[in-house]
């Protein structure tokens, strides 16, 4: 599943792949914001991991995991 992370002054996004489900990071993060965590830590698919401020934060996009698309399209 892919999870993009926008941080505030930063130009460009964070763009991970995870294999946690949607929910999972939504409480991941929603729990480290409500807390008063000052970091948030996500793992992609490689075993790295993310650690982004959580006062940075300026939006986290859950997309649904898509298959590859094979062939042409019009």
């Amino acid at each position: 599943m892919e999870v993009t992370i926008g941080v505030r002054q930063a130009q460009k996004e964070i763009t991970l792949n995870v294999e946690q489900k949607a929910e999972e990071v939504r409480e991941t993060v929603a729990h480290a914001i409500v807390a008063g965590e000052p970091l948030i830590a996500l793992t992609d698919k490689h075993g790295r991991t993310v650690l982004i401020p959580t006062d940075a934060l300026a939006y986290v996009e859950i997309g649904a995991n898509e298959g590859r698309r094979v062939g042409f399209s019009a």
